[in-house]
């Protein structure tokens, strides 16, 4: 086959043939420019250690170290010029450097690899998100605390099935989100703690001849300590699959919680009201009140999880240490990382601006027989009653509220002793919302007292 019949068969994209082809799939810069701060740190610290031990010169490691803050700010200020010919980053920093620097700037590569510096750039990064999941972690707990304690004591119906259950408040709805994110809060802090330690200076994969201090160079860039092992060191990407992981259930989260919104706001429901900052309007609907912002974060969590996903093929086959494959780590990592925060600072935006309409939920709380569960309670705590005839009774008393078209506070006490001679006018004391929730002191309930007890233990945390 001709070298036209081949530049044809892959159409007009790659003019100049094969090695236009191997650029584009050899290159990573349209991406890894993003690590531009911590490749740039990674290099300041590296340079200042070879100083400090010798290996390079006090006045060599000084020009570098001004060199790379003088490349750092023609990134930041757009002015740097990114080529593919340099393949990533690390090669643009270091072939500007030279430009800007000279000479010294060919010593700063001494006692490290590319393999070594990507892994640490790439944990550097990493390691900003799970700071800035934290951040937004902890924004969104709170505005669920603020929405949890103005409605502690407000009633409305609590689900099994998307059927009404019993009577809860409020405020322990909001609750249960809180301790949602606060185990991905948990899972962040653990996963951090557990990557920060440092690849630099294990080199291509075996260590290094030269003198080098991978402890200082650790210290110097915020690691609790060097990675142990040089061969694990620079084809561990364990780090970013645990971000992914606890991405995805975090996304997972907050996809539930955008499912119920929506559900909510709508006209069937009516619980809650999304402001207008984090809604829509119809194109040919005036009416409509669309909930775009929680649909779009209930859509982020697919983008999230194939991110995880793809990961893991990425790395499942990878025999030690590096392989090119692994270039293929960060795309689906930054995509991942702007999808969650994103997704975490509009829900938080939309759980500080909505309003709870209290009328709505009190309505809803009472229908569907929601303080069925109280009578059967009732009749095995006063009348004693096994619970499974109690259960029995309760049934039959709501069938005859369902037919008589009532909900069962409004049987009267004949219609109930029907039923079961036993049944005193005691038993209205407990078919109310208020009194059903009210009795929930269980730890953990639903209980007024119990929902503003968590609250004060959230608070005191966050």
């Amino acid at each position: 086959m001709t070298d036209q019949s081949s530049n044809q068969m892959w159409g007009g994209r790659f003019a100049a043939g094969p090695d236009a082809i191997m650029e584009a799939i050899n290159a990573s810069i349209g991406f890894d420019q993003r690590m531009a701060a911590q490749d740039i740190a990674g290099s300041r610290a590296h340079a200042a250690m070879l100083a400090a031990t010798g290996v390079i010169t006090d006045s060599d490691a000084q020009a570098i170290r001004e060199g790379l803050l003088t490349v750092l700010s023609e990134i930041q200020n757009g002015e740097f010029q990114f080529s593919t010919a340099l393949e990533d980053i690390h090669m643009n920093v270091e072939a500007r450097l030279k430009e800007v620097i000279g000479e010294p700037a060919g010593r700063l590569h001494t006692g490290r690899s590319r393999n070594d510096q990507v892994a640490t750039d790439f944990k550097l990064w990493v390691r900003d998100q799970f700071d800035a999941a934290e951040s937004g972690l902890l924004a969104l707990i709170r505005a669920l605390l603020a929405q949890a304690e103005a409605g502690a004591d407000w009633v409305m119906p609590g689900f099994t099935h998307l059927q009404v259950a019993q009577p809860v408040t409020w405020g322990h709805h909001m609750m249960a989100y809180v301790e949602m994110f606060g185990r991905d809060l948990s899972r962040v802090r653990d996963a951090r703690a557990r990557m920060n330690e440092s690849p630099l200076g294990a080199a291509a994969l075996a260590g290094t001849s030269f003198p080098i201090d991978r402890v200082m160079t650790a210290e110097a860039l915020g690691f609790d300590r060097p990675a142990a092992n040089s061969l694990d060191a620079v084809s561990d990407r364990d780090f970013a699959l645990e971000f992914l992981s606890t991405a995805s259930i975090c996304a997972m989260h907050l996809s539930r919680f955008a499912e119920e919104l929506v559900i909510w706001s709508s006209a069937q429901f009516r619980f809650v009201t999304l402001s207008d900052r984090f809604s829509t309007g119809s194109s040919i609907m005036p009416q409509k009140k669309n909930p775009d912002a929680a649909e779009l974060i209930r859509a982020k969590v697919g983008r999230i999880y194939g991110a995880n996903t793809g990961l893991m093929m990425v790395m499942k086959g990878l025999p030690l240490t590096y392989s090119k494959d692994m270039q293929e780590d960060k795309e689906q990592v930054f995509d991942a990382a702007d999808s969650l925060m994103l997704a975490l600072a509009a829900m938080e935006g939309m759980v500080k601006d909505m309003t709870a309409n209290r009328d709505s939920l009190a309505a809803a709380a009472g229908s569907g027989f929601s303080t069925a569960t109280d009578l059967a309670d009732w009749l095995v705590r006063v009348l004693g009653l096994p619970f499974r005839d109690a259960h029995h009774v309760t049934g039959s008393l709501v069938a005859m509220a369902e037919s008589k078209g009532c909900d069962l506070p409004d049987l009267s006490l004949d219609d109930m002793q029907s039923v079961h001679a036993d049944i005193t006018d005691d038993v209205f004391s407990v078919l109310t919302v208020e009194n059903s929730v009210n009795s929930r002191q269980s730890y953990g309930g639903t209980a007024p007292d119990q929902v503003r007890a968590q609250i004060k233990r959230w608070k005191a945390l966050v």
